[in-house]
């Protein structure tokens, strides 16, 4: 009795904080500043400046059609119909242009942390009708040098509400990254290369024979995602997803 005593007062205390701290800061677009319902959701204006991928779009690597062609149930794009996907399945919430970098730059590399409550949560929708059950949610790892440098991992920021969504737990210490140069204006021969042996599994316990979600911001060329699936599969991973915010999309 006393301890059910106590969680009600518990859960008294903590709605009189949240009402306290609602009432003092009142929820807002983490963009624009804009009063919304929800703490760290986007206002209208904001969520209407992203180009969200939705249907149709490649049932393997979730690059997006234009929504008024008529490719059946399970549209492959050119890529991925000659067996050229990096991982067993890809989905991104939406493009890498003006109004995704905007966002993406500033939470990367300028603490905006906030930002990675809409992320996650447009995320996980993204997610939403794939048939994957992942045993584990892993974000890519940073080397010590870069974690250090910047003070957070944001894959690992987004990553954490992905794995309560799912239910599974999260892994960052299965894999440790080794410190190569920014790869930001190299071209998808020359990032593959910069990536080749930059993974290590330390845990290959963890790994064998699970399904792994990989968790990261962006997605350009894939050479990450590419060379984390063969290292994964290399330490016995029976499959290897992938999601991301967003992602570059050329002309196929």
């Amino acid at each position: 009795m006393v301890s059910l005593c106590f969680g009600r007062a518990t859960v008294g205390v903590k709605k009189v904080a949240r009402f306290s701290i609602e009432f003092l800061f009142p929820s807002a677009c983490p963009l624009c500043g804009t009063p919304v319902s929800i703490n760290g959701e986007l206002c209208a204006d904001c969520w209407t400046a992203f180009n969200w991928i939705g249907r149709p779009c490649c049932e393997k690597c979730g690059y997006p059609f234009p929504a008024d062609l008529d490719l059946g149930l399970h549209p492959l794009c050119p890529n991925c119909a000659s067996g050229g996907c990096v991982l067993d399945l890809i989905r991104s919430a939406c493009v890498y242009d003006d109004a995704s970098r905007a966002a993406v730059l500033p939470f990367k590399h300028a603490s905006r942390i906030s930002y990675a409550a809409f992320m996650s949560r447009a995320m996980i929708w993204a997610l939403r009708d794939v048939d994957i059950a992942p045993d584990v949610v892993m974000p890519v790892p940073l080397a010590w040098r870069r974690l250090f440098h910047r003070g957070y991992n944001q894959a690992t920021l987004l990553a954490r509400p992905i794995s309560r969504a799912f239910g599974v737990p999260m892994d960052t210490n299965s894999i440790r990254r080794k410190y190569r140069p920014d790869m930001g204006h190299k071209n998808p021969a020359q990032r593959a290369e910069n990536i080749r042996g930059v993974f290590q599994v330390v845990r290959p316990d963890k790994i064998r024979g699970r399904k792994i979600l990989l968790v990261d911001d962006v997605m350009t060329t894939g050479a990450t995602f590419a060379e984390l699936r063969r290292v994964l599969l290399r330490a016995g991973a029976s499959a290897v997803y992938g999601v991301t915010f967003c992602r570059t999309v050329r002309a196929i």
